[in-house]
């Protein structure tokens, strides 16, 4: 009863911080500026976000066939569109669908779930280093550019260079044959899940020394995901009718990605904020932070309900055979 009513809780924040937001804006020259997007910019950013999910879902293939699992990337891809809708509607940074990756290839293609628990670890562990790093980069950038004030920029990239130690540790303990989780599980005595741990890393122990190319093809492939998504993000941004330099665009991509890291489901309202703030703090229109919200918002919104649908109708099918 308790997390169900903090769960009902967060939404309530996520829809008041986003009515806070919306209500000083003009909404009629939000929507005709939505509105006003050509069908050839619809579609150039339709292809733009699917080369990004193309080449994130690359990832968690090559780590899988890395492992020796040579799985249907198409079915891959409906997969991770499935981890993401979970993750995306459930309450915290972005986390949660993982279960779903793992149970949807352990019970679609019978990888086992040391490799399928493996392969997932490796792919999240890879997302957050490249993840944390872009955002570290970006808050150290706006720190020396004075856009959102060098105190509050320079904050957030100490943070953000805080909580990129852990993922890049981790790959290396990890790189070097050591097994960090299930050893602390051990040493808590918790020995029935370090036991589990530990044949997964002991998996990804084995690809980083007998398959380490595997591994620094996924790094590089997410070095590529991010180059295509910042490419999708200034699109978006010129097609509503802002232009910015390459220092304001990173900024603004920076705060919409550490708004996605607030506990709240989807960045609720802290990504509708962060991009009317931060394009005020620029001296543009707030109301063009909202457009591209909303439009980051309909895109997201659509892939996780596409992802919940082939979820729903893969664990249906696996759950109903003998």
């Amino acid at each position: 009863m308790t997390k169900r009513f903090w769960q009902i809780g967060i939404w309530i924040a996520g829809l008041t911080i986003l009515w806070l937001v919306a209500r000083e804006m003009p909404l009629g020259a939000v929507v005709q500026t939505l509105a006003a997007l050509r069908g050839w910019q619809v579609g150039l950013l339709a292809l733009l976000n699917g080369l990004v999910l193309l080449t994130l879902n690359g990832r968690w293939w090559l780590l899988l066939r890395g492992l020796g699992y040579d799985l249907p990337f198409g079915s891959l891809l409906g997969h991770r569109l499935a981890a993401f809708g979970v993750s995306y509607f459930t309450p915290g940074p972005q986390f949660g669908g993982e279960p779903v990756q793992v149970l949807l290839v352990e019970r679609q293609h019978g990888v086992s779930r040391s490799a399928a628990v493996a392969a997932v670890s490796l792919d999240k562990t890879v997302e957050l280093l490249l993840n944390f790093g872009f955002l570290a980069v970006g808050a150290l950038l706006v720190w020396q550019s004075g856009l959102f004030g060098t105190a509050l920029a320079g904050e957030t990239a100490v943070w953000l260079l805080l909580l990129l130690l852990p993922p890049a540790l981790y790959l290396w303990l990890i790189w070097r044959g050591r097994q960090p989780v299930s050893r602390l599980l051990s040493w808590l005595k918790l020995d029935r899940l370090a036991t589990a741990v530990s044949h997964s890393e002991a998996q990804m122990n084995s690809l980083c020394q007998q398959n380490p190319g595997a591994l620094l093809a996924a790094i590089g492939i997410s070095g590529l995901s991010w180059a295509l998504m910042i490419v999708e993000f200034s699109l978006m941004v010129s097609f509503l009718g802002v232009s910015l330099t390459l220092g304001q665009l990173i900024a603004l991509l920076t705060a919409a990605r550490v708004a996605f890291l607030l506990p709240l489901p989807g960045g609720l309202g802290t990504l509708e904020a962060s991009q009317v703030w931060a394009l005020g703090l620029m001296g543009f229109n707030p109301a063009a932070g909202l457009s591209l919200s909303l439009l980051i918002r309909l895109r997201d919104v659509a892939l996780g309900l596409l992802g919940l649908w082939w979820g729903s109708q893969r664990l249906r099918v696996a759950w109903l055979r003998p």
